[in-house]
């Protein structure tokens, strides 16, 4: 860059859409197919359509994971729908880095944010437009989607802070998000 220079930003979001475009954008996609065992109802979540979109996440990751000091920018969109009683949610995780903190904030629809600390204890946080989410450091997060319409949300974290998928795999969260006669209900 140059002296002085005024510059157009490389990369934008559509406010309606809530997608992001330009320079350095990458997305994932994750199907119902991709999700075994992240859902309490195994048998049902397989007799589903596997390419059933669940959700997708898009992100400007302008630092090498890993660098101190850089900052992450991500948008998420989960789908409507159950497996069993069970919310669409994304697979939730806790960071690599386990003190790093991150981010969330309602855009566009329902929804909730699970937490969970090292010692399981899980509650969860309501999302909707305009709420916003401190996530701490040690507590791992997963978003659910409780409304008819595709929950869209933001997200922002340090670029060293990494994931950690492995123990949520392993072990799950301590609770669940199910529907309980018409309102979602941890169990």
């Amino acid at each position: 860059m140059k002296q002085l220079e005024i510059k157009s930003a490389q990369q934008a979001i559509d406010l309606k859409t809530w997608a992001l475009s330009g320079e350095g954008i990458i997305e994932s996609k994750r199907t119902i197919g991709q999700l075994a065992n992240v859902f309490g109802d195994e048998q049902a979540r397989k007799k589903m359509n596997q390419d059933t979109l669940a959700y997708n996440v898009q992100a400007h990751l302008p630092a090498k994971e890993g660098t101190l000091g850089g900052l992450y920018f991500g948008t998420t969109i989960i789908q409507p729908g159950k497996v069993g009683n069970e919310y669409f949610m994304t697979r939730g995780h806790f960071h690599a880095s386990s003190d790093r903190a991150e981010y969330y904030w309602g855009v566009k629809g329902e929804g909730m944010l699970l937490l969970m600390d090292k010692n399981r204890i899980t509650w969860a946080e309501k999302m909707i437009p305009g709420s916003l989410h401190y996530i701490g450091a040690d507590i791992a997060h997963r978003v659910a989607n409780t409304g008819n319409e595709p929950l869209h949300f933001g997200a922002a974290w340090p670029s060293d802070a990494g994931h950690n998928y492995d123990e949520i795999d392993k072990n799950g969260f301590s609770a669940r998000l199910v529907e309980v006669d018409g309102v979602p209900t941890l169990v």
